[in-house]
């Protein structure tokens, strides 16, 4: 699952290994999620790992987190690739997404910090002043991360940041024909101020809308 670590391989494997791991786990998953690696391209663990700078291990340990995100598919004794995409995927991610993005909002609402609060005004600030799309939708992971780490569930984290991967590589996909997403990602500094009010349940009510919504842009372009 994405950001998560099997408890048992994380304690028998040396921290540097974990750390190369980490690194070379956020490198494959940023190049597969926004297309560069595009979906059915095999995986070229050597070639990888010269880019990264690390060791085979440390490509084959990402991978084999990428494959339990079900962003990489490995065939036996005929190696990895990137995993296809199917609209039919987009509903059933989405009916997770809108549900467990509500609860990490409504969450966060409760449990940010002051620290994490300030960081969620820079982000309302930041997004006031962004209109390009491709900055638009990578601002919008940020938040929906921001947030996702905010809710202080570890177990709610994981789960979002696996759905939120899958569905960003859709987002990607369809990016220059997304209806309206100067308006869509723009309304996420409602999601935000709802937080910073403390108001758990607006929070959750403008979330799982946001989620309900894009899904349904995405659909339109497809």
């Amino acid at each position: 699952m994405t950001g998560a670590r099997s408890a048992h391989s994380d304690h028998r494997r040396p921290a540097g290994t974990r750390l190369l791991s980490d690194r070379a786990f956020d490198a494959i998953r940023d190049k597969i999620v926004s297309l560069e690696l595009p979906p059915g391209a095999p995986i070229e663990e050597e070639q990888l790992a010269s880019e990264l700078g690390v060791g085979r291990t440390p490509v084959r340990e990402a991978i084999k987190r990428l494959a339990y995100g079900r962003l990489v598919v490995v065939y036996p004794r005929s190696g990895s690739y990137v995993a296809d995409l199917h609209l039919a995927d987009l509903q059933a991610i989405c009916d997770i997404r809108e549900r467990l993005e509500g609860l990490a909002a409504e969450r966060a609402a409760a449990e940010a910090t002051y620290e994490e609060r300030q960081e969620l005004q820079a982000l309302v600030d930041e997004l006031d002043a962004t209109t390009d799309p491709e900055e638009l939708l990578a601002l919008d992971v940020d938040v929906h991360r921001a947030i996702h780490r905010m809710s202080h569930n570890p177990y709610l984290l994981d789960m979002l940041s696996q759905s939120l991967d899958l569905s960003v590589r859709m987002w990607n996909l369809a990016l220059e024909r997304l209806p309206d997403l100067n308006h869509h990602v723009h309304g996420q500094s409602e999601v935000l101020q709802a937080i910073l009010d403390r108001d758990g349940e607006r929070a959750r009510l403008l979330a799982e809308t946001h989620v309900r919504e894009f899904e349904d842009g995405i659909r339109q372009m497809f």
